[in-house]
């Protein structure tokens, strides 16, 4: 992926988790209302919360956004689907959705596969996106890029690296991994983010979506380092 070359190049790519499950209302909204502040893409909150988020960045570029599934994929087909359009009427515009990860390991591929067919088309349908969360801490590389061309083949938005609730996060081996196998057209999610340092390398082995759990300190490093210099020469 090309490297930021503005503020809202940089935070363009950056979505805010707030999935955690001790978090209030208070603390939500707290969270939603930096987002807008600093003009991330989307805003991830827990299903219970996308009604309180859809009407606090009402108005502004923040997508709503909620998780599906989550945070270990294990709800029936049913089940996702029906939460998934649920978060879908309420307003979400971006479905983080965790894949079958026992079925993945079990190799019921045809399952995976047809599950991620069915909740691409009800996002799709919304004009809402759909991130497929691999949590790539239980796969082998061969699971991974089966997972990806089975997202591929769902026409899936992205593919993101885990959920930040396995032992495991993101590896920039993986995410080179994952790049090289979904189409171009497909992004890369990284989740686990926290510093600029790893945002930049995570954007530099192939990442075109971020999720910050610090997304003010991201940014304001950025700022800073875009930022003329005392006695530069403009």
């Amino acid at each position: 992926m090309p490297a930021p070359a503005t503020y809202e190049d940089l935070a363009g790519r950056i979505d805010y988790p707030l999935v955690e499950p001790q978090l209030t209302d208070e603390q939500v909204v707290e969270g939603l209302k930096l987002a807008r502040r600093y003009g991330v893409a989307c805003a991830v909150v827990r299903p219970c919360d996308i009604d309180l988020a859809v009407r606090t960045l009402q108005g502004g570029t923040v997508r709503p956004g909620a998780v599906c599934g989550f945070p270990h994929g294990t709800q029936s087909t049913a089940g996702k689907l029906y939460e998934a359009r649920d978060l879908l009427r309420r307003g979400a515009k971006e479905i983080d959705m965790v894949i079958a990860i026992p079925k993945m390991l079990s190799r019921e591929f045809q399952h995976v596969q047809a599950e991620l067919l069915q909740m691409a088309e009800s996002c799709h349908k919304e004009g809402a996106v759909l991130k497929v969360i691999l949590e790539n801490h239980y796969l082998s590389d061969e699971l991974k890029i089966i997972a990806c061309r089975c997202a591929e083949r769902a026409e899936a938005d992205f593919v993101s690296t885990h959920t930040g609730y396995a032992p495991g996060g993101w590896t920039p081996e993986d995410v080179r991994l994952m790049r090289r196998h979904v189409p171009e057209e497909m992004g890369v999610k990284v989740h686990g983010i926290a510093t600029l340092a790893e945002a930049l390398s995570a954007i530099e082995a192939g990442a075109g979506r971020l999720g910050a759990t610090s997304p003010g300190a991201v940014l304001d490093e950025w700022k800073q380092r875009l930022a003329p210099q005392p006695g530069a020469v403009s």
